[in-house]
């Protein structure tokens, strides 16, 4: 599957800011993937003001050396099911209130920038593990796929039912990723795969397991979460 993006050429001026708001710098240094070398060029909008501040704007929080994970005490949760997914048939859908949207299989995912971290995953139930995710930031998503000025929140949908919402801050947060690796391997079923969201700023039960579909929105809608629309104010959930 190719990308389609505008025909318009982005100027080395704005990719220069793209690389650096989204880790996309190494387009610059002749790798030759060609999902970026023939497509960025051809975004036909800069990022709108509100939201590049943001992405600049935001600070990390602190990660843990490789030898502080804890490969035992990541729990398994899952809501109802979990789901067998054809990796080669996979499609993740971002769509909404964008200017691109966009379904990517996992060959494309993965010629994009590979970022890792070490963080704390922090579950409701109580306990807590620190564990190596790997994957896209998904502020790389959103400087492909344009999100209009006025988008606030950032829909997920998982392919056995589960849904969240996050508000565009958290989703364009530099250590917010779209992970398909854990502790260097790949992600497995029940940890979620092909893809699941990992970040170190929200809770278990707001990190996605198995997301097929990003959806940008202006406004929250009437679903706000499996778990909040069912009434729990905290639930565990990885």
């Amino acid at each position: 599957m190719s990308l389609i993006l505008p025909k318009r050429t982005l100027s080395r001026r704005r990719l220069l800011q793209v690389s650096g708001l989204s880790g996309l710098g190494f387009l610059l240094g002749g790798c030759g993937t060609n999902l970026f070398s023939d497509n960025l060029r051809q975004i036909s909008e800069p990022l709108n003001q509100s939201l590049e501040a943001l992405l600049l704007s935001q600070k990390p929080v602190p990660e843990f050396p490789v030898s502080a994970i804890e490969p035992d005490k990541l729990l398994i949760n899952t809501f109802d099911f979990t789901p067998q997914i054809d990796p080669a048939q996979f499609r993740l859908k971002i769509d909404g209130e964008v200017s691109n949207a966009m379904q990517l299989s996992m060959a494309d995912i993965q010629k994009l920038p590979l970022t890792s971290m070490v963080i704390r995953h922090v579950c409701v139930e109580g306990w807590a593990a620190i564990a190596q995710w790997g994957g896209v930031r998904l502020r790389d998503l959103v400087a492909l796929v344009q999100p209009k000025s006025n988008v606030r929140y950032v829909y997920f949908k998982s392919a056995d039912g589960y849904y969240e919402s996050w508000d565009i801050a958290s989703a364009v947060h530099p250590q917010t990723l779209m992970a398909y690796q854990k502790n260097g391997q790949p992600l497995s079923v029940d940890n979620g795969a092909p893809m699941r969201l990992a970040s170190p700023i929200k809770l278990g039960y707001k990190q996605s397991k198995w997301v097929t579909q990003i959806t940008f929105v202006s406004n929250l809608l009437p679903r706000k979460g499996y778990w909040e629309d069912q009434g729990y104010e905290w639930f565990a959930g990885l």
